[in-house]
């Protein structure tokens, strides 16, 4: 039986409809960096759609929640 599928940052920013290349990655994350108490989800860095797959992949504590964690941390450089 095969496991659930191991998502990069890349795979992420490409499912949000973001360019996923390396660099832009770097920038959006150098761009946006968010306040401690600021929720990934509740940052107006978002889209509706954006924030809607967020939440319900990270509710769904889904594939994808490893790598939404990682942004989350990345985004959070203070925390």
């Amino acid at each position: 039986m095969l496991g659930e599928p191991d998502y990069t940052m890349n795979d992420l920013f490409a499912q949000l409809g973001l360019d996923s290349s390396d660099e832009a990655i770097d920038n959006f994350i150098e761009n946006n960096k968010l306040a401690k108490q600021e929720a990934l989800i509740d940052s107006n860095i978002w889209s509706d759609n954006q924030r809607m797959f967020l939440q319900e992949e990270w509710r769904k504590d889904a594939a994808w929640v490893e790598v939404i964690d990682e942004l989350n941390v990345r985004l959070h450089p203070d925390a």
